[in-house]
């Protein structure tokens, strides 16, 4: 994932992390290892209907750091669904483009002019210090696959001088080692999205760029300096060592992966919430501050939204009750209060939890065969490489994924490339034609005349005939005006020693011409 598209969908995950101090610290444990299929825990729920739908809940992380739990009905339920459905159109260029221009300041402004001078220069020497130790952050894997600290870096942090500060405070908060350290494999919704189009599903969004984009623009100046300041006050202290990060997208991925169902993780990465830091140790002034922006932001990114999305789910499954919808949105869209699933609920439609195990019902009846599954890509190429090698890939499943698109796209490429000749081949040869049949005026009688096996070339300077011997007899001309042009070509070459001298008289005085019974060709 790389550019704008990056630069929104990432900050996210690293906005969630140390706003997990605003509640009551868990302790972690190891990260936990896939269980049996019934074991695991399912962010899928059913939408009761004829034939059924689903929402599933997804996480902002590379999907292979969690694909492996994820059960096999949530799987089969993507595979069957024949429209899927996200909050934005992940693969559309224009949400690239409208994300990129959200989050940019008024045309002519750039962040100097708008920061106090201390918060800019904290914050450049804070990017300075990121660009500094970004090479080391970088993973053998990463740098195998094209993914060096400079390209990195600017994929994330270019162009920052002409960013809101809102959005230079969600930047800040994704360059951290281990969220770089995730860098270069689609997060998992857009994997989703990018599989949806390949396997040649429907798909379409609930939500608009700027419905996700202006709550955070419509945040009060002063409280944006609030929580940049706070940004950078606890990469401060976690440059100097004197605080630890006590929650990484390591922990984020290991309560997906372990179901842990506590909406407070999955609610903030999915609506966006900034990062600020514990409420408890802020003075008073400041605490009012940071609780009038989480309750601004819990109502415009969390409750309003699920509002909106349930109704567009609604209306869509209305609009098309013969098709089976894949919702996938934030899992913290679906946990806790005021959800989606509530919304739709409230409008009479039964919703239930699936859990991992539970078979999945097609909507086709007993004696129709269920639909054919198309697999998943990355599943594929894992199958093969297992076929041909007889074991799994060696520098893991990202490094194959990088090195099949990279064919693939090679292979579009040269399939464009050479479609864009024929075509170009083509168009030339019926111009060529229109123009012989269409724009060729009727021949003067008295320039030339093509004789049975000699061809008069008349000097109109010199007043005189020239007899030349042709190449072939006019009985043996190809009929027609375009077939005739490169027969005549190909008798200029043979001629030209014998007209040459024709041309070498001043060119003002002189001219030759070829006169045939299907057109004048001018030398």
């Amino acid at each position: 994932m790389r550019g704008p598209l990056a630069a929104f969908l990432q900050p996210w995950t690293a906005t969630v992390l140390l706003l997990l101090r605003w509640v009551e610290p868990w302790s972690l444990e190891e990260p936990c290892q896939p269980p049996s299929q019934a074991e695991l825990n399912s962010f899928l729920w059913t939408i009761k209907r004829d034939p059924p739908s689903y929402f599933y809940g997804t996480i902002h992380v590379p999907y292979t750091r969690v694909w492996d739990f994820i059960p096999h009905n949530s799987k089969q339920a993507f595979q069957q669904s024949q429209v899927v459905y996200f909050e934005l159109d992940l693969t559309d260029p224009y949400t690239v483009s409208a994300l990129s221009s959200c989050q940019l300041l008024p045309q002519g402004e750039n962040l100097q002019d708008v920061l106090p001078r201390d918060i800019y220069r904290r914050l450049k020497r804070h990017l300075d210090y990121v660009k500094l130790m970004m090479p080391s952050w970088v993973t053998p894997d990463q740098r195998g696959r094209g993914l060096y600290a400079d390209y990195l870096f600017n994929a994330i942090a270019g162009n920052w001088e002409r960013k809101r500060p809102v959005w230079v405070m969600l930047m800040v908060n994704s360059l951290t080692e281990s969220d770089i350290k995730t860098r270069g494999v689609p997060v998992l919704d857009l994997y989703l999205a990018q599989e949806a189009e390949r396997m040649r599903k429907r798909t379409g969004a609930v939500e608009k760029v700027e419905e996700q984009c202006h709550p955070l623009n419509r945040l009060n100046f002063s409280q944006v300096l609030f929580a940049l300041n706070q940004t950078l006050l606890q990469q401060e202290s976690v440059r100097s060592g004197s605080l630890g990060v006590s929650y990484t997208t390591e922990d984020l991925i290991s309560h997906y992966n372990c179901g842990d169902l506590r909406s407070v993780a999955f609610s903030r990465d999915s609506s966006q919430v900034p990062q600020l830091p514990d409420v408890r140790l802020l003075r008073p002034s400041e605490q009012a501050t940071a609780l009038e922006i989480d309750s601004y932001f819990r109502q415009e990114l969390i409750y309003k939204r699920n509002q909106r999305m349930g109704r567009r789910v609604k209306a869509l499954l209305e609009e098309q009750p013969d098709k089976s919808f894949f919702f996938a949105f934030g899992a913290g869209h679906f946990l806790g209060n005021n959800t989606v699933i509530d919304v739709l609920r409230q409008q009479g439609y039964q919703v239930e939890h699936t859990p991992a195990g539970q078979p999945i019902n097609s909507g086709a009846s007993e004696s129709e065969e269920p639909p054919r599954l198309e697999p998943f890509l990355h599943e594929l190429l894992l199958q093969e490489q297992l076929e041909e090698l007889g074991r799994p890939p060696e520098g893991g499943m990202e490094l194959l994924l990088h090195k099949a698109q990279r064919r693939a796209m090679k292979k579009r490429r040269r399939i464009k490339q050479k479609k864009q000749r024929q075509r170009h081949f083509n168009e030339l040869w019926v111009r060529m034609e229109e123009s012989a049949v269409l724009q060729t005026p009727p021949p003067p009688p008295h320039l030339i005349g093509l004789l049975a096996g000699d061809i008069t070339v008349y000097d109109r300077r010199r007043h005189q005939q020239l007899q030349l011997p042709s190449a072939q007899s006019a009985s043996a001309l190809p009929p027609g005006p375009l077939p005739l042009l490169p027969f005549l070509l190909l008798l200029l070459l043979l001629l030209w020693p014998q007209l040459l001298p024709l041309w070498a008289e001043p060119l003002a005085a002189s001219h030759a011409s070829l006169q045939t019974p299907h057109g004048v060709l001018r030398l």
